[in-house]
């Protein structure tokens, strides 16, 4: 999963954006975002912060210093120190696939913001923020908390990409009012581009995204792609 091979594989997937949302972690982003340079792909700078209830929630930003100024923020709540003989090294790289050092705090562990504060930062930053999987019962809101807080104003929700259609369709019911997308959520290369959410958009940028998802003059995201489907 290195950043030129990403790049390579958004490419042969025929992906237009592509959002790199390491957990509880940025610092990763700008290395695909300058292996993308001179590609059609339009990298999205971005972060997966896991809430101190453990829910995982989607932060996508314009440019890489608000992604990195939330991340801090994230770092500033994981008390936990990597062990890397049990939970492997955490490799910092850059845009020419070479290891530049390793982060030492425990990324797969919770920060200590609340799904509010994380939600209320992440618009602080002009970023956008998506439920995570809310059809899963572990690290989605649904499973963790039971319902969406009517204090959290999400900007999509985020079906995974093993949910049954039937399962997408219900919850498309129960909470009409929000966007919904479909995203690979991809831990290996071969896993890039596997599932995929059409958006119509005027230009590939996070600000579009957002107008999208509140059906903006003509911007709208179409239904969750089935699997292997979309573009």
């Amino acid at each position: 999963m290195s950043p030129r091979r990403i790049i390579r594989e958004a490419l042969r997937r025929e992906l237009d954006m592509l959002a790199v949302t390491d957990h509880n972690s940025a610092e990763n982003t700008g290395a695909v975002i300058r292996a993308a340079e001179g590609s059609t792909i339009r990298v999205i700078p971005g972060l997966e912060v896991c809430s101190m209830e453990e829910v995982h929630i989607l932060a996508l930003f314009e440019t890489v210093p608000p992604a990195l100024r939330l991340q801090q923020e994230v770092y500033d709540g994981i008390p936990s120190m990597n062990n890397p003989e049990v939970f492997g090294m955490q490799v910092i790289a850059n845009e020419f696939d070479e290891v530049e050092g390793f982060q030492e705090r425990l990324l797969i562990g919770a920060t200590e913001m609340s799904v509010d504060e994380v939600v209320r930062r992440i618009h602080e930053l002009d970023g956008v923020a998506i439920a995570s999987h809310v059809d899963r019962q572990s690290y989605g809101i649904l499973g963790q908390l039971g319902f969406i807080p009517d204090t959290v104003r999400f900007d999509a929700l985020e079906v995974s990409a093993s949910a049954s259609e039937g399962e997408v369709h219900r919850l498309m019911r129960q909470y009409d009012g929000y966007a919904f997308v479909r995203n690979s959520d991809a831990h290996a290369l071969d896993q890039v581009g596997a599932q995929t959410t059409s958006v119509f958009l005027e230009q590939p940028t996070v600000r579009e995204l957002a107008r999208a998802f509140r059906r903006e003059n003509g911007r709208k995201v179409a239904a969750p792609a089935g699997r292997e489907g979309g573009s």
